[in-house]
């Protein structure tokens, strides 16, 4: 097929312990995961149903490469998230089922504009230019199931500077990991490529210029990266 111009080459993200790569399709993000989190956001910790909202494939960022500090916001925040990767094609997922259209599993931060968003909510629109902008979303290459199994728990922590901001455990999410993806996949047909971030404990707070980042979570390793000018 003969196109008008070249896009370059897909996303991609490495696989750990692999040669081949992760091709990234759609990024879905799960809001207000953790009661902690919900609070200091000033919602409910309720087991309301979740609700999602998105990325571009291209605001992918490799562990260790730089994160340019984005445009038209001064309240850039870090929320360290445990991601998952979709290996399987489906849609109305059965909840025994989930567990299995799960490739692997990635460290990420779901960086976001949060005076854009505050801005966003208190006037009823959506958070598009909150959450889905360029370098959005650094993370970990990923780790196949197999080598991991099932992370259902575990430390999840963020540093910034070397002094801690963030730190949780998997096991305290609202909603586990085969219920979001149950819920995603009545609203999508879930596709091989797709990363789902699952939310992020309590400790949000703001990023800026000069900022060394790590995150990380038990048997996923670490997440790094830096905050450079524009």
């Amino acid at each position: 097929m003969n196109y008008a111009f070249d896009l370059g080459e897909r996303p991609s993200l490495p696989i750990e312990g692999s040669g081949h790569r992760f091709p990234v399709r759609r990024i879905y993000c799960v809001g207000r995961n953790y009661a902690d989190h919900a609070r200091e956001m000033g919602g409910s910790p309720d087991r309301e149903p979740p609700f999602f909202f998105d990325k571009p494939a291209d605001a992918v960022v490799e562990s260790g490469a730089p994160v340019p500090y984005p445009p038209r916001t001064g309240n850039l925040h870090h929320e360290i998230e445990l991601v998952v990767a979709i290996g399987r094609e489906g849609a109305n997922i059965a909840l025994e089922d989930a567990n299995a259209f799960i490739f692997g599993y990635a460290v990420g931060n779901d960086l976001t504009r949060r005076d854009l968003q505050f801005a966003a909510r208190d006037v009823g629109r959506p958070w598009d230019t909150a959450k889905g902008f360029d370098h959005s979303a650094p993370i970990t290459a990923i780790h196949r199931i197999e080598d991991t199994g099932l992370i259902e728990k575990g430390e999840i922590w963020l540093t910034v500077n070397d002094a801690m901001k963030q730190r949780g455990n998997i096991a305290d999410m609202i909603w586990s990991v085969p219920e979001i993806i149950v819920e995603l996949s009545k609203l999508y047909r879930l596709m091989p490529g797709d990363l789902i971030f699952t939310g992020t404990p309590a400790g949000v707070g703001p990023l800026v210029v000069g900022d060394e980042v790590q995150g990380g979570i038990e048997l996923l390793g670490t997440l790094n990266f830096t905050v450079i000018a524009a």
